[in-house]
């Protein structure tokens, strides 16, 4: 019997023991214990170790035959470092006569493995990422052979499912650290095909769990193989004959189609098969292998062909299990997946698409082309996303602009949400408005202005004819970065949206407002008892001033010639605006001397806490601008948590006690010379809004899809007469205005949605 016949009957007995190991009883780490014993048994080695990836990339000793025992579970190694994490970061085998002499070998001497020499390492690869590393040591100096090699590469294809199908290491752990938990996260990619979708996360080939690894009769499973290659050529000769299938998209099929003809590709699967591995084995084995290959490939239109056998592998293991193509879909799926073929994509009801995500991806890759005709919105190169996101997650594609939102938070998802309905239904009844000015009925100017957060929302300045930007949301992008942003891309988004906004409609940028209900992903704060009292907004920015200086460089620099408006949040005390405003004009001070001068600045307050209330005279006398913050000042004035729903509704903006408050600080700001704004929620909705006008404000700040409603209330109100008929029911003692005030709109033909 030949040399090569010795090796591939070892190999096929090897699998046949290992099918019994992982046959029999016990935890998982019992068989990986019989997997090692049996490995170094069949193959003559005097050393059998495998390593396990734990988190932060760290490689765990977890079984071994041949090393001191005392070893397991304590002797790790970080990727890269020494021969096994080298091959974990290689992701390939590597085979050595004498590992001392290496310049990678790291010597663990709890290991016990100063008597061995000869050294073969491979990796063990579950999808596209390396879970492990599979070690055989002898003494003797000595060159393994490529068969010997292949043999364990087989093996190891055993050892990946018994990994990553067990509780050895949880799933969680072997996440990116950015994507433990369920926070909220905003990922950077490429704009692919354009477009917005909102929806459910649905992963592309989520991982399948090959319960036979080993071939019972290899003629049998190649038997298997070329039928289920059969089926998937007359598959894509139906493709191509699909409604919308033309021009680009069929000649990506036709190209298909050869690949599905490849006899190299077919060859190795083949070759797989004969080793003693079952036709789904097989072909997963291959699978896996390109894509390792993908990550060690430069140029992009191997990478591009490359990702077209992968398509073919997943279908190809479909067939062999005698699955359908795809389950049904949600409504609103969002694909996220590493990447995909054309014909994958074809599978999927395009009906219920509403976007993809990818973690490569480039602008000729087939499926990108197929999505583009087809209209769905693609973002590429999202780096991880796919160990990112569960299925079932919410997941927002913004393809205007390469961002994909990952368990937005509602904040994010009110924002797409309203800046979608504007663009899909143009509000038809209000378009008409958008040119003409918020005047009403006996000549008070209202101006109408925009709060807003994100890029979508931009737009919405020519869609709304708003006045400009009353509130921006700075700490939005905060919350939807995986990590904090520096000065330069804060300057840029700054700067870009004040070149959107021109110099006739001013931005005024609230300065971070993170805390409470607003979570970022990278900023781990202890849990607080009452967190909307608690460690928040300017607090925050006043104990950790290096973070507020950047923001506030970023702020100047991108407002250079331009006028400058800066809000802060949360303040309480005159004392604390003081400091706030210290530090902006030292940052003025500093950036001026660098050449970043802005041609005028702005510096006011939200009004949110009530002691704000007994200092206004001593804080008007400091600030350019006041701005009602509605939404907390009505909780903290009621002692009302607005986001517990036993109580939420218990108190009404529209009461006395609130709306008197309202009149105290607009009097007192007429008094002072100073503009007074409301930017809460109670601004874009047409009923608070002209109750707001009535009682002197002079500027509201809203939500996009409040302006048209806003603007055609105020149009049709007096406000004088309402201001006369608010002043005889404050007095009143009633528990809340709304119903009178309804009904004193609808006799006055005031329109209200």
């Amino acid at each position: 019997m030949s040399k090569i016949e010795v090796d591939a009957d070892v190999a096929r007995r090897l699998l046949s023991r290992l099918r019994d190991v992982l046959a029999g009883d016990g935890d998982a780490q019992s068989r990986l214990d019989g997997v090692a014993m049996v490995i170094a048994d069949s193959l003559q080695a005097e050393v059998c170790s495998i390593y396990v990836m734990r988190a932060g990339e760290v490689l765990e000793l977890f079984a071994t035959e041949g090393l001191n025992q005392s070893a397991v579970h304590q002797t790790r190694l970080r990727v890269a470092e020494g021969l096994v994490g080298d091959v974990a970061a290689r992701g390939r085998s590597l085979s050595l006569a004498d590992a001392w002499q290496h310049p990678s070998f790291v010597y663990r001497p709890e290991t016990g493995e100063d008597l061995f020499h000869s050294f073969v390492g491979v990796p063990i690869i579950r999808g596209s990422r390396v879970i492990g590393v599979l070690v055989v040591q002898n003494r003797d100096t000595r060159v393994f052979s490529d068969l010997e090699i292949e043999t364990l590469e087989t093996v190891t294809m055993v050892l990946a499912e018994l990994i990553g199908s067990s509780d050895l290491v949880s799933r969680d752990e072997l996440m990116p650290a950015d994507g433990i938990g369920l926070l909220p996260l905003r990922l950077d990619g490429l704009t692919l095909a354009p477009g917005i979708g909102i929806g459910t996360v649905v992963l592309h080939e989520p991982r399948r769990s090959i319960n036979d690894v080993v071939a019972e009769d290899p003629e049998c499973e190649l038997h298997r193989l070329h039928e289920a290659l059969q089926t998937l050529r007359a598959e894509v000769d139906t493709m191509m004959g699909f409604d919308g299938v033309s021009g680009d998209s069929l000649d990506i099929l036709r190209a298909y189609r050869m690949f599905a003809q490849d006899k190299g590709w077919i060859g190795r699967i083949s070759d797989a098969v004969r080793s003693g591995l079952t036709a789904e084995a097989a072909v997963m084995r291959v699978h896996d292998d390109t894509r390792m290959r993908m990550h060690q490939v430069s140029d992009p239109y191997l990478r591009e062909r490359l990702h077209d056998l992968e398509d073919l592998a997943n279908r190809l293991l479909r067939h062999l299990a005698g699955e359908d193509v795809q389950d049904e879909l949600p409504e609103d799926a969002v694909l996220v997946c590493r990447n995909l073929g054309p014909t994958e994509l074809l599978d999927y009801d395009r009906s219920r698409l509403c976007g993809l995500v990818m973690e490569e991806g480039s602008r000729t890759m087939h499926a990108v082309i197929v999505a583009r005709a087809l209209g769905i919105p693609v973002v590429g190169r999202v780096d991880s996303v796919f160990s990112m996101v569960e299925s079932g997650d919410s997941v927002i594609v913004d393809g205007e602009h390469g961002q994909v939102f990952i368990r937005p938070s509602e904040d994010i998802c009110l924002q797409f949400e309203e800046s979608l309905c504007l663009r899909q239904h143009k509000l038809q009844a209000w378009a008409q408005l958008r040119t003409v000015p918020a005047v009403s009925r006996d000549g008070v100017t209202v101006n109408l202005m925009l709060n807003a957060g994100l890029l979508l929302d931009l737009p919405h300045l020519e869609e709304t004819g708003a006045s400009g930007i009353g509130l921006y949301r700075t700490e939005l992008p905060f919350m939807s970065r995986p990590a904090l942003p520096d000065v330069a891309a804060q300057r840029a988004l700054y700067s870009r949206i004040l070149d959107y906004a021109g110099p006739e409609r001013p931005v005024v940028f609230r300065t971070l407002d993170v805390g409470s209900d607003k979570v970022l992903p990278y900023w781990h704060s202890t849990r607080e008892e009452n967190p909307a009292l608690g460690w928040r907004s300017v607090r925050i920015s006043m104990d950790r001033p290096a973070i507020f200086l950047e923001q506030l460089q970023a702020l100047v620099q991108a407002a250079h010639g331009r006028v400058l408006c800066v809000m802060f949040p949360m303040i309480s005390t005159v004392e604390e605006f003081c400091q706030a405003r210290q530090l902006l004009d030292m940052e003025l001070s500093r950036q001026g001397a660098a050449g970043f001068v802005p041609s005028a600045v702005r510096v006011g307050t939200m009004l949110e806490v009530p002691s704000l209330l007994w200092e206004l005279p001593a804080l008007l006398d400091h600030v350019d601008f006041l701005s009602i913050g509605t939404n907390d000042l009505s909780q903290f004035l009621f002692a009302t948590d607005r986001g517990n729903p036993s109580v939420a509704d218990r108190y009404d903006v529209l009461s006395p006690p609130f709306l008197k408050v309202v009149r105290q600080v607009v009097r007192a700001c007429a008094d002072a010379g100073v503009a007074c704004s409301v930017c809460g929620e109670m601004a874009g909705r047409p009923l608070e809004a002209v109750v707001l006008a009535a009682l002197g404000v002079r500027t509201l700040s809203m939500s996009a899809s409040g302006v048209g409603p806003v603007k055609a209330a105020v149009r049709d109100a007096n406000l004088g007469d309402l201001a006369g008929y608010l002043d005889d029911l404050l007095n009143l003692g009633y528990r809340s205005l709304r119903e009178r005030l309804r009904g004193y709109a609808r006799d006055h033909g005031i329109s209200l949605p």
